[in-house]
């Protein structure tokens, strides 16, 4: 630690930082849609990237906990191997292994299998009872809603007349087959599909059937069962006795397999959500044209800016509107820029975005990933107000926002809009007006 002499410092304080302990030290190593495409187009293969993220240092506290769970599988492999060597029954490791395996998969079932009508009914609703759904409550049903939101127990829905309400899950009588999104469009087709009778209802499941399943199946499973014990009591007892220390075993694999994922997961979720929308092949493990210049754009919200560029969002936008949608992306959501208002143009580009916004949120959500966080449109006013030409001085007064927020923002945007320039082969028409954006927004003091 190196100290200047100064009038402010604090003696008691430098001392406890000295003494104090360092800070632990974290990686920055994240899964992103960026850092994936890079990877897999450089490495060609998702095992090769599976190899670097175990061996970064996120993956080290991890990598530690797997091999000493590596070394406790083996010595308990060794432990069973010795409690059935020399046997004279013929029972092998892999026949505890597979009857241990028979047996969980029994008491699964026979878990699963619902003991009642009221059960199987409440389980069909929770699979059943999604957003965008039309469902009915009550024994009429006359009265239709569309599902919003499922917490629980609880539905949150709109009703036909627009007003809104909240139904306990099992409340509800019919459920619906199609799924609409959340467009005044859409939402009017559902409620007049429904009605009009194009719309099924789902179909629920007899309890009969679905025990008869689970008895069929169950069956199976003893007859296999069966068929390695050869229904002999003291080959029967010996596999009972080691299926406890087998069961120990599968469970310490799970472990390791579940640690294996946590670094792995996120990227093969993304990687799946690249390949929906086009910027990866995922059956043969390489990064399409349009994910080679996606993976070029280091901004935030890639993905968002990625859509926005394929649909030709940006191609034919002034730069103050630009700017300003641009900055939207860039600003954290809960930072407030002020109350400006934004133009009318840059109003109706906000609105196709969100189409965007929408789009890509319901794949991710699909596929598990958090989606973005909103985008902030007092940030998107601020920015269009800069780059349309208004002085510093007034800037600062008219959003009442920090001098140093304020820089920061237009240079974050400043430097998104940059990447984009970069994207001449790919994406000429964007590019040039995101240049010629960025050179408005990094003016002084900005520069």
């Amino acid at each position: 630690m190196i100290l200047a002499p100064g009038q402010f410092q604090n003696p008691k304080k430098i001392a406890e930082l000295l003494k104090a302990p360092p800070d632990p030290i974290e990686s920055q190593f994240r899964s992103t849609y960026t850092s994936l495409l890079n990877l897999l187009d450089a490495f060609k293969s998702f095992e090769q990237v599976r190899e670097i993220a175990q061996k970064s240092f996120a993956f080290q506290r991890v990598a530690r906990q797997i091999e000493q769970l590596k070394i406790e599988t083996a010595e308990k492999t060794r432990n069973l191997e010795e409690k059935i060597a020399g046997n004279e029954l013929g029972v092998t490791l892999n026949d505890v292994r597979g009857f241990e395996r028979l047996s969980s998969a029994r008491g699964r079932l026979q878990e699963t299998v619902p003991m009642s009508r009221a059960e199987l009914r409440h389980e069909w609703l929770e699979e059943n009872v999604l957003p965008g759904r039309i469902i009915s409550q009550g024994r009429s049903g006359k009265r239709l809603f569309i599902v919003i939101n499922v917490h629980g127990e609880k539905v949150t829905a709109m009703r036909d007349d627009g007003q809104g309400a909240s139904i306990a899950l099992d409340r509800v009588s019919r459920v619906y087959t199609n799924i609409y999104p959340f467009k005044e469009k859409s939402i009017e087709r559902a409620f007049f599909e429904t009605i009009e009778g194009t719309n099924p209802p789902v179909e629920e499941p007899r309890l009969s059937a679905k025990r008869n399943d689970s008895d069929e199946a169950v069956e199976l499973i003893d007859s296999l069962m069966n068929d390695i014990s050869k229904t002999g009591k003291a080959r029967t007892e010996l596999l009972w006795n080691a299926a406890k220390d087998a069961a120990a075993l599968e469970e310490q694999q799970r472990d390791i397999e579940f640690l294996y994922s946590e670094i792995w997961l996120p990227f093969e979720r993304r990687a799946k959500i690249l390949d929906h929308f086009g910027y990866i092949d995922f059956r043969r493990e390489q990064v399409t044209e349009s994910g080679k210049w996606l993976a070029d754009v280091r901004v935030d919200r890639t993905l968002l800016v990625g859509e926005a560029l394929r649909r030709c969002i940006l191609n034919e936008l002034s730069p103050k509107t630009l700017a300003g949608l641009m900055a939207a992306l860039a600003a954290d959501s809960d930072r407030n820029y002020g109350d400006l208002y934004l133009s009318n143009e840059l109003l109706d580009v906000v609105n196709d975005f969100e189409d965007i916004i929408y789009d890509v949120s319901n794949i991710e959500w699909k596929f598990g990933i958090e989606p973005s966080e909103e985008i902030n449109l007092s940030a998107a006013a601020a920015a269009e107000r800069w780059a349309g030409g208004m002085a510093w001085d007034d800037l600062v007064k008219r959003t009442k926002a920090e001098e140093g927020d304020l820089f920061r923002l237009l240079a974050r945007t400043g430097e998104a809009l940059m990447q984009i320039a970069h994207l001449k082969n790919s994406n000429p028409a964007a590019a040039d007006i995101a240049r010629t954006t960025s050179e408005i927004l990094l003016r002084e003091p900005i520069r």
